[in-house]
């Protein structure tokens, strides 16, 4: 008998009696850190005999926290989220699939998400009007201008789709909607003859911040959109069970330290230690002093650190959070009897607590936190408040230019006066982000030195684009409540939008003046923000420094008016009665704090706010949107087209066929990473994405981006390798100038072209393509379409030196056959320079049910000689060889749907 069945038992919550897997009695789990106990009970429900096996799962009960990753298993998320930028392919997608179930004879209905999916539209809301009472309605009424095709769209989805639910705009930030709402922690569903079945969630999401729900105990990290599209569609993604680093927390944060200054500090920690590719889990005494409210701030930042999660355990502060956010106690009950029915809760009180073993240590007195910001690139590079003077003033050196401007620079705007620029201001003071609007004590903290500032006569410095945006309804409800949004509105912290806003470079544009001074001065001017990423260019093309840093000093640093700044010994103005006010005068104290929290959060609040989180404003009912089963695509639509990947196929797989006459498109040398492959940021007039706009009647003015229009294959595809940092090899090969970006060479046309329009050459010609590069192809995390632009042009096989595992994966689901030249060979090494034609042999052994382990590779030179090896296939799951059975994870997932 499998584990599957012999691990099925019965909990009683009260008078409702669940199904549920049993994992606690399983030799080896006392000691598993508890993420990877959420792996065994993962498994163990997903037993199927082929993909997922009792000795996976035994495997995973031997882990050795010594060893390095190796042990591959299929994780089955229970629950998907999406973010509107990364989540529209993946419901174009379904929607195309429906197309051809139609085509194909079959019922459209039949293809819908097979778990709980959940798009929450937040990353589309720019900061263009701020510092007026109405900025969040005319920030909203632009948006829904800018975004209408999509909108429709996905309002469309929302009807037709069956386990889709969509968070209008206006509602909040992917993960803070997350945390406060859409987690279960524990979840529940029909199971066998009307019993119910109670499993642990657990998620992926199409945004790389979805560890913040970690900090509620739930398993959860942000993936590209071919394996969250896989996940919808019930099937697992493969992974290599990690080392687990853990990380005790002790003491209590000190008076003037805020939740910011303690996340920013962990991930130094962690960054100098070394966490990338591991799992991170916090436990030990010290957690239970850890608001929940903290938990979300730290494992927000799981990507800074550079982990795959950032988690915590379940406990009594997990079950208090999800009161006060108002699920039911019936809900509180359940996750409290599985947790500890399962060995899942922590409690280093209880005489049977085993505590876990881990790979790596690290620990943090919270009481040794100090008041810290972090840039002026990078979230992991923090900065004590103290020395943040200094060391600005020692990195400033190296933003300027021979163009830059030292004198102070006259600048008259109708808004904000008449004042002087110079380098060093901060012309972006921002509370924005997923990251510290999850936080009511930081957003109180921000709303009582606004306060005091107000009773004070400060003022942000005129050339300061001040805004709020909070991550949920729930944070303007408590402000609203607490008198503390009267005296933000005072200091020009109106509310903007509920979106992730600047964080995202959505921070809109500086008035026209200010843009004017900063470009024809060379001024570096700077930007602080309560988010997560401050890398260079993100925040605004206007500004060279950005700053990380907690609510509160975002509303310090707007008062002081630069970053040249010491709160120690400069004031920040003086009162009525003309004495000088400093930071430590208007900063409030962490029982002041709490004080409003305690008084004015409560769960009254979430019960409203979260009571119509579907529904949407008059805008998003507005919307006109047609009904029925199949979306009505709009062939003039730039933003919104049916997809190809379904044009032409069958209802049941034709063979696969060995690779004939194949030509190269790109050689690429070693570190190619996704973000070369894929698509992303701006582009040109005149490359392949913007001809094809200009075709169909777009200015460049609206070009908008890559990651907009990433619902339109025709955009995608054409800027797939089109990065300005790609270096073709192949140029060079044939004695052309490699030129960076998107560029190839042509051997039918026998001319430099670019990538697209030599495939499209190719393609019409009935030429397959492979691509050749070195080590570590496709690392990073632009995943999705760097994999679907890949076959969109063309490409049958990709053959390099090693591939980064998820790319690998990307590829098969796709159809594309990733290959890995022999040990110890390379393109180099065997004289291979791109020019020849590749024959591939063996891969028809697929179609006897075998997966081959090498395959036969000859590549014909121009003067008729011939170099042969063997690659190695890395096909390497039977789930991998289904998909590339079909031509691809949908292909695969689309037929069995039908046929069940």
């Amino acid at each position: 008998m499998s584990l599957h069945d012999e691990q099925l038992d019965s909990l009683q919550v009260g008078d409702r009696s669940y199904d549920y897997y049993r994992i606690a009695d399983l030799d080896g789990i006392d000691h598993l850190p508890y993420s990877l106990k959420v792996l065994v009970e993962n498994l163990v429900r997903n037993i199927d005999g082929a993909n997922i096996t009792d000795e996976q799962v035994r495997e995973l009960l031997a882990w050795d926290p010594a060893a390095d990753p190796s042990h591959e298993i299929q994780f089955t998320p229970s629950r998907v989220v999406m973010q509107d930028f990364t989540g529209v392919p993946c419901i174009v997608d379904l929607a195309t699939m429906r197309d051809a179930v139609k085509n194909l004879g079959g019922n459209p209905e039949v293809i819908n998400p097979q778990v709980q999916s959940d798009m929450i539209i937040d990353h589309s809301v720019q900061i263009d009007a701020y510092g007026v009472d109405n900025a969040v309605e005319i920030n909203m009424d632009i948006e829904y201008k800018r975004n209408a095709e999509r909108y429709q769209f996905l309002r469309w989805g929302q009807q037709a789709f069956e386990n889709f639910r969509v968070v209008p705009p206006g509602t909040g930030i992917i993960h803070q909607v997350n945390i406060e709402y859409l987690a279960q922690v524990v979840m529940s569903r029909p199971f066998g003859d009307g019993n119910t079945l109670a499993y642990l969630d657990s998620c992926v999401g199409t945004d790389s911040h979805t560890t913040t729900v970690n900090g509620l105990g739930v398993l959860g990290w942000g993936v590209g959109g071919i394996e969250a599209e896989a996940a919808m569609l019930g099937q697992p993604i493969s992974m290599l069970v990690p080392r687990v680093v853990g990380f005790k927390l002790t003491g209590s944060i000190p008076e003037g330290v805020t939740a910011t200054d303690v996340v920013l500090t962990i991930t130094d920690m962690l960054r100098q230690h070394g966490v990338v590719g591991k799992f991170v889990e916090f436990y030990g005494e010290g957690i239970k002093s850890v608001p929940l409210a903290n938990r979300a701030t730290i494992g927000n930042m799981s990507p800074e650190f550079g982990s795959t999660c950032g988690i915590f355990p379940i406990d009594e502060v997990t079950l208090d959070y999800l009161r006060l956010t108002g699920r039911s106690e019936e809900q509180v009950a359940l996750v409290e009897a599985y947790a500890k029915a399962n060995k899942l809760w922590h409690d280093v009180d209880d005489p049977n607590f085993v505590e876990p073993q881990y790979s790596e240590y690290l620990e943090l007195d919270l009481s040794t936190v100090v008041p810290s910001i972090a840039g002026p690139k990078r979230p992991q590079d923090r900065i004590e408040l103290a020395k943040s003077k200094q060391l600005f003033e020692e990195t400033l050196p190296q933003y300027v230019t021979n163009d830059t401007n030292y004198d102070p620079i006259p600048v008259s705007t109708d808004f904000r006066g008449d004042f002087d620029l110079k380098n060093g201001d901060v012309a972006i003071a921002s509370i924005t982000s997923c990251t510290n609007t999850s936080n009511p004590s930081v957003m109180i903290a921000a709303g009582l030195i606004a306060r005091s500032a107000v009773a004070k006569g400060l003022k942000p410095k005129p050339w300061v684009k001040t805004s709020l945006a909070p991550g949920s309804q729930v944070v303007a409800d408590y402000l609203q409540q607490a008198g503390l949004q009267d005296d933000l509105d005072k200091l020009g912290y109106q509310l903007v939008g509920f979106g992730c806003a600047t964080c995202i470079g959505n921070s809109g544009p500086l008035l026209p003046e200010i843009s004017e001074a900063i470009n024809a001065n060379d001024l570096t001017v700077t930007a602080v923000l309560s988010g997560n990423r401050n890398f260079e260019g993100r925040i605004s093309p206007d500004v060279k420094m950005n700053y990380l840093a907690s609510p509160p000093l975002v509303i310090a640093y707007a008062l002081a008016g630069t970053m040249d700044f010491d709160f120690e010994t400069q004031p920040l103005g003086v009162d009525k009665d003309g004495n000088e006010v400093f930071l430590k005068d208007i900063w409030p104290t962490n029982a002041e704090v709490e004080q409003v929290v305690s008084g004015n959060v409560n769960r009254d609040m979430f019960l409203n706010d979260y009571a119509s989180v579907f529904e949407g404003d008059a805008r998003w009912k507005g919307l006109d949107v047609p009904e029925g089963e199949l979306f009505a695509w709009d062939p003039e639509s730039t933003y919104v087209r049916r997809q190809t990947f379904f044009d032409g196929m069958s209802a049941d797989p034709a063979p696969v066929h060995d690779i004939r006459g194949a030509r190269v498109l790109a050689l690429l040398g070693d570190s190619v990473t996704t973000d070369h492959i894929s698509p992303a940021g701006a582009f040109k007039a005149t490359s392949p994405a913007g001809e094809y706009l200009i075709e169909h009647g777009v200015e460049p003015k609206d070009f908008n981006s890559y990651g907009s229009r990433r619902g339109n294959h025709e955009v995608m595809v054409r800027g797939t390798f089109g990065n300005i940092r790609l270096r073709n090899l192949l140029l060079a090969s044939v004695g052309e100038e490699i030129v960076p970006g998107g560029y190839t060479y042509d051997f039918l046309a026998m001319k430099p072209t670019t990538i697209f329009d030599a495939s499209r050459d190719y393609i019409k010609n009935d030429i397959p393509l492979v691509v050749l590069g070195g080590k570590e192809y496709g690392t990073g995390s632009s995943r999705d379409w760097a994999a679907k632009g890949t076959a969109m042009l063309g490409v049958k096989a990709v053959i390099v030196e090693s591939f980064e595992r998820i790319h690998r994966s990307n590829l098969i689901g796709m159809g594309v056959l990733p290959l890995q030249f022999p040990e110890g060979e390379s393109a180099e090494s065997l004289g291979l320079d791109g020019t020849e034609i590749y024959n591939i042999d063996g891969i028809e052994a697929l179609n006897n049910g075998e997966t081959p382990s090498i395959v036969h590779v000859e590549a014909v030179h121009a003067d008729g000689s011939r170099t042969e090896f063997e690659a190695v296939v890395r096909i390497d799951t039977p789930g991998e060889a289904d998909y590339y059975r079909n031509g691809g994870i949908l292909q695969y997932v689309l037929r069995n749907l039908m046929s069940a």
